[in-house]
Formats: C-alpha cells, structure tokens, sequence
C-alpha cells in the first residue's frame, strides 16, 4: 500500500502522534498535583495573553490606518481609544445587568426546578408504560443536570463578584496592550533574533501562515459571535420576552466559537427557561435560534471567516470532541486554532524535510 519512505513517514507521525497524545493525557490526569502551581501562573500570565491577543487583532487596522498616511502613533491612539472607549462603554452598561440577573437566576433557581419537576412528573405519567430502568436512568440523569447547573450558577455569581481581580484586568490590560501595539515591530525583532539563523526563513514560513489562516478565523469568529450575541438578546428580550435574556445571549456568543456543537450547547439554557413557562414559548426559542444559525452560517460565516482554516469538517469533529474530553467546553473553543497551528507547523516542516532530503540526496549518489 505505502512505498518503503512513505511507510517510515507514515510511522514516524503514528508513532509521534500516540507519544503527543499520551503525555497530554498524563498532563490531565496529573493536574490536580500542580494544580496550585498552574492556577498561580495563569492568574500572572492572564492579562498579559489577553493584552496580546488583543493586541494581535487591532495591529492588522493599525497598519491599514497607518496605510493612509497617518502617523503609526497616531493610529494607534485612534484605535485605543476606540476599542477602549466603546469596551469600557459596554461594561459600563452591561456590567450591572449581568451580575442582577445572575444573581435573579440564582434566587429563582429553585421556583425553575419546581416548574421543571412539574413538567418532568407530567412526561412521567404520559411514559408510564416504559420499563422502570429507564425511569432511573432519566432520574439520575436530571440530578447530573442540576448538579451541573447549581455548580455553574456558584461559578458565575464567583465570578462576577471578584471585583477585585476585574479592576485589576480593567488597569492592567490597557496599559499593556499599548506598549504591544506601540513596540510590536520591536518585539517581533526581538522574537527573530531568539531564534537560529539557519531556521529563520523556515519560521518566518510558519508564522505567516499561521497568521494568515489563524487572524482571520480569529477576528472573524468575534465578529460573527458579536452579531449572533446582539441578535439573541434583540429577539429573546424585545420579541419573546424571555428572562435573563442577557445572560442567554451572552451564552450563545461565546458557544458559538465553538463549530458545529456551539449553536447546540448555547440554545440548552435558553430552551430550559423557555420550557419552565409554556411549551409555546420553547417552540418559539427554538425556532429563533434556528433562524439566528442560519443567517450566521450560510450568509456572515461564508463571507466573514471563510475558509480561513481549511480543515475538513471530520477532523474538526474530532478536535472538538479530543478537546471537550480533555479540558471542557474551554477546550472545545480552543481546538480548532490549536489545530489549525498544528497543521501548518507539520505542513512546513514537511515540506522542509522533503527538501532538505532532496538537496542531501546528489551529494550522496555523488561518485567518490
């Protein structure tokens, strides 16, 4: 089936492979021994990947801007200033309406249960004729659900009350997103320069690849995410009137970075609430929610992200479900640009083998 080079190949990625995906299975099985340890270094690390993220994704309109003649610097306060201003705005607004309606949803939490539990006794008398085993699983499988939920309603109201640390992003992020876009020449020189003068090029190759296929998926994604976030608050709170619409919309922005689950995971919540008040007003979330989805994938998503990351869609299946497995929802939003990374990376460093076998290869057939 493979020639005798095409077979080493193929085992020599095999066999990385399997290694790769041992030790990241050891890494999560051992986390809670340095657990501490990373919470620590990801409280430190936090602001400055969030400033550079941020700052990755405005570079790009600095130079455009700077294109028209205007000072760099110049272009960057405009678009400081900008992003900072509207974002500060938008807190400001939102902010309070999202810790009250976590915290609403936090006291009503048990007023919902006792709706849902109606609800679920009526579906108990309309399936009576199921054998009791399956009673029991469903049982066990709503205490999952409301251990679930309790567990994410502690987080978030944690979460949204850590004043403390949220003024500390809110000063710290700023400040460092400046110098980033002010020094960002600089720091790629500097990133250069730590790296060996005979793989330069062949780095160089790899992150203007990674680059081009990564900025716009990323920047794409939060622009397709912020319609679908400003779309679902629109409609679950003017025409549904639908409660915590805010925070439901908030939900379905950020899950729908996730591809193909996104949508599905972010309509849960959003149809529970629905379900507690009439099973009229469900059909209608759900038929909302389809709608939203299909302006999102067939007219935005096309047209805005593209096929940036050029995966097939079986492989990033197989990330999202690897990534979720492994560290959660936070690893499904994760895996298709770690993904995307991964197969550039090997797609250069393959082409960089077959041409360093290929240049290695007179010299050896060369008579002595």
């Amino acid at each position: 089936m493979f020639k005798n080079g095409q077979s080493l190949n193929f085992l020599y990625f095999l066999l990385i492979g399997i290694l790769l995906f041992l030790f990241f299975y050891l890494m999560v099985k051992l986390f809670p021994v340095y657990k501490a340890v990373f919470s620590l270094l990801w409280h430190v690390s936090a602001p400055f990947l969030i400033s550079c993220l941020i700052a990755y994704l405005l570079y790009p309109i600095v130079q455009m801007i700077h294109q028209y003649r205007i000072p760099k610097g110049v272009a960057i306060l405009i678009i400081y200033l900008l992003f900072f201003g509207l974002t500060a705005y938008f807190i400001y607004r939102i902010y309070p309406m999202v810790v009250v309606q976590v915290r609403d949803l936090n006291e009503q939490f048990p007023q919902l249960m006792n709706m849902y539990e109606k609800t679920i006794y009526q579906m108990y008398e309309y399936t009576s004729f199921l054998p009791e085993n399956v009673h029991d699983k469903f049982d066990q499988l709503l205490m999952r659900i409301e251990n679930a939920l309790d567990r994410l309603l502690e987080r978030l109201m944690n979460g949204f009350t850590k004043v403390f640390d949220f003024i500390i992003l809110l000063t710290v992020i700023p400040v460092l997103v400046f110098y980033f876009l002010k020094d960002y020449d600089k720091i790629k020189a500097v990133g250069k320069r730590l790296i060996p003068v005979k793989y330069r090029t062949t780095a160089s190759q790899i992150w203007h690849a990674i680059d081009e296929n990564l900025g716009n998926y990323i920047r794409g994604q939060f622009i397709v995410c912020a319609f679908v976030g400003l779309t679902s608050f629109i409609v679950f709170k003017f025409l549904l009137q639908l409660e915590f619409a805010l925070i439901l919309a908030i939900l379905m922005a950020i899950t729908n970075l996730i591809p193909y689950f996104g949508p599905i995971i972010g309509a849960v919540p959003a149809v529970a609430i629905g379900f507690t008040v009439s099973g009229k007003l469900v059909i209608f979330v759900i038929l909302s929610v389809f709608a939203i989805q299909l302006v999102e994938s067939n007219l935005l998503s096309p047209y805005i992200v593209g096929k940036s990351i050029n995966i097939h869609p079986a492989a990033i299946i197989f990330a999202l479900l690897l990534g979720g497995q492994l560290f959660g929802v936070i690893g499904m939003v994760i895996a298709v640009p770690l993904m995307t990374i991964l197969k550039v990376i090997v797609k250069h460093l393959l082409i960089w083998k077959e041409y360093y076998s290929k240049s290695k290869q007179p010299k050896d057939s060369a008579p002595s």
